[in-house]
């Protein structure tokens, strides 16, 4: 008996252990692919050429309705999706306002399944770019909201 449950928590110690390690690579390579602010904004004020993407929930564009001068809007649902609409043979970063760059990382995580390796998040999103008191420009262009368990408008 005491050999079955020393067998069954040396498992259950193998098993975490094997999810930390998962999970620390998958960390690793998302942070291998982020961009801070700062980087960021030095490209573009060097005029390398990178497209940038708001990614933000239809709620949060709503709360806050600004954007990263020269960003493109696509609803994440879109290129979580289709996510082709990156283009795979330039530099791109993705932004958003969750915590943890959530919806970002998603994007992110979808792209690099499909291979495009040209691909950032910003970290911090659209929070960390005002705090750094980078320009912002109001966003005027007309969206739907819809939640994720609704069907997006057709």
């Amino acid at each position: 008996m005491a050999f079955v449950i020393t067998a069954a928590c040396v498992a259950g110690i193998c098993s975490l252990i094997v999810f930390w390690t998962q999970r620390n690579k998958q960390r690793s390579n998302m942070e291998q692919h982020s961009i801070t602010p700062e980087s960021l904004y030095a490209a573009l004020v060097s005029n390398q050429e990178i497209l940038i993407f708001d990614v933000r929930q239809p709620l949060d564009l709503l709360a806050y309705p600004e954007i990263i001068p020269g960003a493109k809007r696509i609803p994440p649902n879109e290129v979580l999706e289709k996510p082709s609409l990156i283009p795979g043979e330039k530099d791109s970063v993705v932004y958003c306002t969750c915590p943890n760059d959530k919806t970002s990382r998603a994007v992110l995580g979808r792209a690099l399944e499909v291979h495009l390796r040209r691909v950032k998040f910003l970290k911090g999103g659209l929070a960390a770019w005002k705090a750094n008191s980078y320009p912002v420009e109001p966003y005027r262009e007309v969206f739907q909201l819809y939640t994720p368990t609704a069907a997006p408008p057709s």
